[in-house]
């Protein structure tokens, strides 16, 4: 059984966020909280130690008490960059990935993804949500093995920062959640507005 402990949480702060005229969305407001702590608070339960990936505002973010891991690439490189870095800085066999900006993420999150990866085996599991009949992926909700360093780094190097390409070369797998509101995310002040008035 893969505990807790064993899992160390990133959440992934890391972007430009250009719908958000490029304001750093891990500390916008939502129910006058910035997000970041909204991600923290329905993380902290479900792994052991947690690492924030930002690229500016670092002092606030490592005023939270948690590591903050810089992109090691310029210019906002996107997930991937932050996955690679958090991988490098994790001392637990297994690396949960979740966005700053989702503030519903699922509370069983990391326990749904685990029993999938024992069912394996596997080097990733992503989740999924069902809307309308259909099945989206929500692939920066992810739990992967520690040791995937080289594969991403060897990925990386030719340049391409597509996650879902890099998924294909691995032996992956996924969860259906169905609850697709707790995927949501902020990517402009319209949707910001949304889903703060659906809580």
């Amino acid at each position: 059984m893969i505990s807790p402990e064993n899992i160390t949480g990133l959440i992934l702060a890391g972007g430009r966020a250009q719908r958000m005229g490029g304001i750093d969305k891990g500390l916008i407001s939502f129910h006058q909280k910035p997000l970041i702590e909204s991600a923290i608070n329905r993380l902290k339960n479900q792994v052991g130690p947690i690492l924030i990936n930002a690229n500016r505002n670092i002092t606030k973010y490592a005023g939270y008490g948690y590591p903050v891991v810089m992109d090691e690439t310029p210019d906002f490189s996107g997930p991937l960059a932050g996955f690679s870095v958090g991988l490098k800085a994790c001392k637990t066999s297994y690396l949960l990935t979740s966005p700053c900006d989702s503030p519903l993420l699922p509370l069983d999150l990391a326990a749904r993804l685990a029993a999938e990866m024992e069912r394996g085996p596997f080097d990733l599991v992503y989740a999924s949500s069902l809307e309308s009949g259909k099945t989206w992926a929500q692939p920066v909700f992810c739990l992967m093995r520690a040791n995937l360093q080289d594969s991403l780094t060897a990925f990386l190097t030719k340049g391409d920062l597509k996650i879902d390409r890099w998924f294909k070369e691995l032996k992956s797998s996924t969860v259906i959640f169905d609850d697709a509101q707790a995927f949501a995310n902020v990517n402009t002040p319209e949707e910001l507005k949304i889903l703060e008035a659906a809580l």
